[in-house]
């Protein structure tokens, strides 16, 4: 299954890792209501002023608000899951995608409330997406229970991908150049396409990408691959690391732990795939390490 988004900036824009965020927040959603198949959603970014007259014209209420949704599917009875029939019907041949309606998103509001609440704006605008997509998918918060119901939802898509208050908005700046990365990987024997991006502790982006052999002892992986391009332009200090892979979860192997261990006596890892984000560090991953500072010589 997959959710195409068609985002537009009217008024604000966005980070730029934002596009790819959302598109796995929507894939969650789809995957946690049982959906199959290809839907689409447009989503519009905009400013208070330009959601304020949206609520004006559509509904009649004169004020800004975080979230508007428009669905295109009006249920019977239930949600998405229990109405097949009435979703064949919003099927557009040209897309191939069922539209499911639209979303409309107050930047200036989320910039705002993640302040209030002290996280990422990664993590707010997820949660305004994730609402707003739930309600064209049938879910409602007007009676206690739906409400429970809808709060459950949104939790388990939001920890599908990763988005609770501990990843800032740097991490998912970090998880996005992974993945960037791994595209560009070389990987026609395992078929197993990994890309890291390192964060030096001057605040500096390095990426890299596994790159196999034919003799299979001469591939890199892709965390060692990102730290030497970093270590080439002079960076030999690291604070976090993100690994991104499709199909199973990845995880350093020993000689990269090691690897990792001789520039950093401990680090940050953010690990990603398809479904999900996992967080550790290198101290849990190589515990009781042998470093530099065995030989006379700090890390």
């Amino acid at each position: 299954m997959r959710l195409e988004t068609t985002i537009e900036a009217g008024g604000r824009g966005a980070p730029g890792y934002m596009h790819e965020l959302l598109s796995e927040l929507g894939d969650a959603a789809l995957a946690a209501e049982g959906l199959a198949g290809q839907y689409g959603v447009f989503l519009l970014l905009t400013d208070d002023k330009g959601i304020r007259a949206i609520n004006r014209r559509a509904r009649g209420l004169d004020r800004a608000t975080d979230v508007l949704s428009f669905p295109s599917v009006r249920y019977k009875a239930g949600t998405a899951r229990d109405n097949s029939a009435q979703l064949r019907r919003e099927y557009d041949p040209q897309t191939r995608c069922v539209h499911l309606g639209d979303v409309v998103l107050s930047v200036d509001r989320a910039l705002e409330q993640a302040a209030a609440f002290g996280h990422s704006l990664a993590r707010e605008m997820g949660f305004l997406f994730v609402h707003g997509l739930l309600h064209l998918l049938g879910y409602d918060h007007e009676e206690a229970a739906q409400g429970n119901i809808m709060r459950g939802m949104e939790e388990d898509i939001m920890n599908r991908v990763g988005l609770d208050r501990t990843l800032t908005d740097d991490d998912f700046t970090l998880v996005s150049t992974a993945r960037k990365a791994m595209e560009l990987a070389y990987a026609p024997y395992s078929h197993y396409r990994v890309g890291a991006c390192v964060r030096a502790a001057d605040g500096r982006l390095f990426k890299g990408c596994n790159v196999e052999n034919a003799s299979f002892g001469l591939s890199i992986c892709a965390e060692r691959n990102a730290m030497t391009t970093a270590v080439a332009e002079g960076a030999t200090a690291f604070t976090a690391i993100a690994i991104a892979a499709e199909g199973a979860m990845p995880s350093p192997c020993g000689a990269c732990r090691q690897f990792m261990r001789e520039f950093a006596r401990d680090m940050r890892v953010i690990l990603v795939n398809g479904e999900s984000i996992q967080e550790t560090t290198l101290s849990r991953l190589l515990p009781d390490s042998f470093g530099p500072e065995a030989l006379g010589k700090e890390s």
